[in-house]
Order: C-alpha cells, then structure tokens, then sequence
C-alpha cells in the first residue's frame, strides 16, 4: 500500500503558485491539491493558456496536482446543464493542468429526498463520466454537507460502478462527527474510497473548528489504523480561508507530517 502526502490550497488563501510550491518542498509534500475559487491563481474561467503554465509550474517543481476542489454540487437543486457544465470545465482544467482528481461536493437539500439526490448526482455524473475517462481523471465526491457518511456519499457513485472515475473523497472530519466510526467508513467505502483529507477540529459554538492535527477530538490514530489497506493521497486541509483566525498552514503541516509518517504503511 502506498500513501503520498499533499495539502490543500483553502489553507493558504491567496497564495501564488511559487509560495505554495516552496511549502510543499519544506514539507515533504509529493502533490498540492489547488483550490479552483474566482479569488485563486486557478479560477474556472481561467483560459486553456495560463491554465496549462499552472500546471507546467507544479510539474517543473517535481509536485503533482493531487486534485482540483472544485465546488460543483452533484445533488443541488439546479439546472442539470449548469452543474454538468461546471463539472465539465473541471475536468477540462484538470486535464490541462495534468491534476490527477477533481473534487465536488453533494449539496443536496433539505426539501428533497434521498431518493431524488441520488438521482440528479447519477445522472449529472453520468453525463460527464465519458469526459473524465478520456481525460484520465477521477472525479471525487466528498463526504460533506447533505451527505456527511461514508454511507451515504457512496449512494451518490457506487451504481456507475467505476471507481476508477468516480469515487469517494473521505473527509475525516465529517463522518465521525455523524456517527460513523473510521472502521465503518472504510468499510463502506472499500474499492471507492479513493482519498483521505486529514483534519482535526474542536466544537466551538456549535461549529466545529480547525486545530492543529492531535489537538482536537477528531480520532486520528484510528483512522491511521483503518486506512493501512488504503493506497493514495493522503491531504491536509486546513481550513484558513473560512476561519481566518486559525494558524497558518506552516504550522499546521508539519503535525500533518508527522501523522502521516507515523501511520503510513511500510512500502
């Protein structure tokens, strides 16, 4: 089983490319999973030119791009055409940028069933799943808001039976805070578990907040047990660009590291 360590670009909100480059090389980083937001260096509407001197940065540096966290919601209740396109453009900037995954969320809401969630994200999914295969990209529907679980994330991708294109990213935030324990959301997620964002939080105000990884309550060393049959990016993401009061993402990674390497799986 193989790990590689990369962290997210929400960490470090509107950093350059040269400065999250440097971060990564002191951190022992492999990849950079690069934030895709209208306030970062890689933006949707971008164009295909500077999109691919990104890419060509990371790739000169010796880094891959582990994923794009795009903000597309596969569940939202939105014009089908508007989330397509906007997960196409994705996988479009993932290709030229030679990034490896693209990440979206659910976004379902309150006033629908589970039942019409999973359908609009099977058949938006469906419709870009040829893109991403010609591509060479996964797609990576993260365990977050309307569907926190890893049960109930791998409703939204296990009928397309295509693990290799469409996928679970495994926020170990979210899942233990509904409930479900690190066993049971590695279990579930088996062959579709395809990443693993690290993170530690304390409650604050009924929100959670980002702490320095083995600070808070997020159990992290029985994640590290569970996830020993696990092969992929393993990411930090540090949450800076929506609490801005918490350290810097120099400090927080090194921690990340160190978990990392405590609980990586011997080659």
């Amino acid at each position: 089983m193989t790990w590689r360590f990369t962290f997210s670009t929400l960490g470090c909100p509107g950093a350059t490319t040269a400065e999250v480059i440097e971060l990564a090389h002191a951190n022992a980083c492999e990849g950079v999973e690069v934030r895709v937001h209208k306030d970062e260096f890689l933006r949707l509407d971008l164009g295909a030119s500077r999109t691919r001197e990104v890419g060509e940065r990371f790739t000169d540096a010796g880094l891959q791009i582990s994923a794009l966290a795009g903000y597309a919601r596969v569940c939202a209740p939105a014009k089908d055409r508007d989330v397509i396109e906007e997960m196409r453009t994705l996988i479009m900037l993932a290709e030229q940028t030679s990034a490896q995954a693209v990440r979206v969320f659910p976004g379902g809401d309150a006033d629908s069933t589970s039942s019409e969630h999973q359908q609009r994200a099977l058949r938006r999914i469906s419709a870009v799943l040829p893109s991403a295969r010609e591509a060479g990209v996964q797609l990576l529907v993260e365990t977050h808001d309307s569907h926190p679980t890893g049960r109930s994330a791998l409703g939204l991708v296990e009928a397309l039976d295509d693990p290799q294109h469409a996928a679970v990213l495994w926020d170990g935030l979210h899942p233990w805070r509904h409930g479900e324990s690190a066993v049971e959301t590695r279990r579930i997620l088996g062959q579709h578990c395809a990443y693993f964002q690290v993170k530690d939080a304390l409650p604050q105000e009924e929100k959670w907040i980002p702490v320095i990884p083995g600070e808070g309550h997020v159990p992290l060393q029985e994640q590290g047990r569970s996830l020993q049959d696990f092969t992929g990016w393993v990411s930090l993401e540090w949450e800076r660009a929506w609490h801005p009061q918490i350290e810097a993402l120099e400090e927080a990674l090194p921690a990340a590291g160190q978990w990392f390497h405590r609980w990586r799986p011997a080659d």
